[in-house]
């Protein structure tokens, strides 16, 4: 009786989308970055972690800035989307400042080491930080909602909101370098903006209403 001799199926490489293979380069980028910091990432680096050629590496991303900002831009975008859907599913004013706040925190206690070294890249230093991405649209938004369930003229509320919203930012710096809990320093960061958004309300209530002069 002869041995039949098997031969091993032949391993075929999947042919990835354009589209796919970027995200996966953004991918391997965002671990090594993580892991050793921006300075140990190259272009070979690269190819290697995502096992393909330089070359083609390069065919994606002319150059190695080119990965940082999308991969910074691609951050802040996933950071804000998820901030987004927090926010439309919140029911009370509280439920939407702690589920944004929430989110925030999270994303930087997850992600944040590596924001906090693309940020200090000083190729991006003109990128700004994850509360700038659609920041005009995030702030009108919220300031609406202050106006409409606080009685605060939307003149008062935009400024007030605007400038609340480097709050999150603050708390989620002083989250990756002091060893107090996330949901503590959420807490806090809530109830300092709820608190100042009461603080307008109770001082501009009276004073912006429409005068009632006399007959």
């Amino acid at each position: 009786m002869t041995d039949v001799k098997k031969t091993k199926p032949k391993k075929t490489r999947t042919r990835l989308s354009p589209e796919v293979r970027k995200e996966l380069i953004l991918d391997h980028a965002a671990k090594v970055i993580s892991a050793e910091g921006v300075s140990a990432l190259s272009m070979d680096r690269l190819g290697r972690e995502a096992g393909i050629s330089k070359s083609l590496v390069y065919a994606y991303y002319p150059s190695m800035k080119e990965v940082l900002q999308t991969l910074l831009r691609r951050e802040h975008k996933r950071l804000r989307q998820l901030q987004s859907e927090a926010a439309d599913s919140a029911e009370t004013f509280e439920q939407l400042v702690r589920r944004v706040t929430k989110v925030y925190l999270t994303y930087m206690e997850e992600r944040g080491l590596i924001l906090d070294r693309l940020a200090a890249e000083p190729s991006l230093s003109d990128k700004g930080d994850p509360t700038e991405f659609s920041r005009d649209s995030a702030v009108n938004y919220v300031s609406q909602v202050v106006s409409d369930n606080f009685g605060i003229d939307i003149s008062i509320a935009r400024p007030a909101i605007d400038i609340s919203f480097g709050m999150p930012s603050a708390a989620g710096h002083y989250l990756t370098r002091h060893d107090l809990s996330r949901q503590t320093i959420e807490d806090i960061t809530v109830t300092m903006i709820i608190g100042s958004i009461e603080a307008l309300r109770k001082k501009y209530e009276s004073s912006l209403k429409p005068l009632i002069k006399p007959s």
